[in-house]
């Protein structure tokens, strides 16, 4: 595989004056009857001077290859001459940007997904990105996606079903995102190409299931608050208890302070407001 080799070619202002001045000659010696040495001096300026002039705009470069074997890539900018018979490919260093598409596919506990992701990539070496691959855009598209897949593959989307997973898709974006430009990195090395950034876009359930993982990450959620609640008010039943005993307000038995903490129990973890009843009799009738 060919490695890139930056060459600096000479201006192009001079072959151009030159290919002007060849061209003032090639008219006179025309219009003073000097056909066959006219047209010999114009074949030498369009066919050797003139098509070995070649311009470079800024953050583009151009691959020469002679009768096929590498020359070498200009890079840097400016009107330049090379050698007349070498073909000049133009190839973009700026940056590329691809959104890919929505990808449906199973995370690691076969639940069915839809993942895509935004890339940012830009060529580092063009002699690769030419000759190494027969079409680098079209392998980066087909690379990413392969990226993008082996990456759903290997992680759950969250951890209700498996609470073991140290990295979710859904909560480990920072570093799901990591693992994913270096991955895209192994693969497109070969082509010269190098990942500037690479993140998740799109993550959702597939529509078949998208209805039943939301019920449950809703039982999920409520479980969570209700735990929060229970310990909040088994706390507040202790230190009602405790404050009760510490300032002597008022002595209960076993039974009557199992009902008070079943009272203050419903109370404080019911979901709507309860009617207070006064006992207007005593504290046992």
């Amino acid at each position: 595989m060919e490695s890139e080799k930056t060459i600096n070619p000479p201006s192009g202002f001079t072959a151009f004056i030159l290919f002007l001045f060849l061209l003032i000659i090639a008219g006179i010696c025309l219009a003073v009857g000097q056909e066959p040495i006219g047209s010999v001096i114009a074949v030498i300026s369009f066919v050797f001077v003139l098509p070995g002039l070649v311009i470079v705009n800024p953050n583009e470069s151009k691959v020469l290859t002679l009768f096929g074997k590498y020359v070498g890539t200009v890079k840097k900018d400016g009107f330049f001459w090379v050698n007349p018979f070498t073909v000049k490919r133009k190839v973009s260093l700026r940056a590329f940007n691809l959104n890919g598409q929505q990808l449906k596919v199973n995370d690691s506990i076969g639940n069915p997904i839809e993942i895509a992701a935004v890339i940012v990539w830009q060529i580092k070496d063009t002699a690769s990105a030419v000759f190494a691959v027969e079409n680098y855009i079209q392998y980066v598209n087909i690379q990413s996606e392969a990226a993008v897949r082996h990456l759903a593959n290997s992680f759950p989307y969250d951890n209700l079903e498996d609470e073991t997973a140290a990295i979710t898709l859904r909560g480990g974006a920072e570093q799901v995102s990591q693992m994913l430009e270096q991955e895209l990195n192994e693969r497109l090395a070969r082509a010269g190409i190098e990942v500037l950034e690479a993140r998740i876009s799109h993550l959702a359930y597939a529509p078949e299931i998208a209805h039943s993982m939301l019920q449950v990450q809703q039982a999920s959620a409520i479980i969570a608050a209700r735990r929060l609640i229970v310990e909040g008010a088994v706390g507040m039943v202790e230190m009602a208890l405790n404050k009760l005993s510490e300032k002597n307000i008022v002595e209960l038995d076993e039974e009557r302070k199992a009902a008070m903490v079943s009272n203050l129990l419903v109370v404080l973890c019911g979901d709507k407001a309860v009617n207070p009843v006064v006992n207007t009799g005593t504290l046992y009738h």
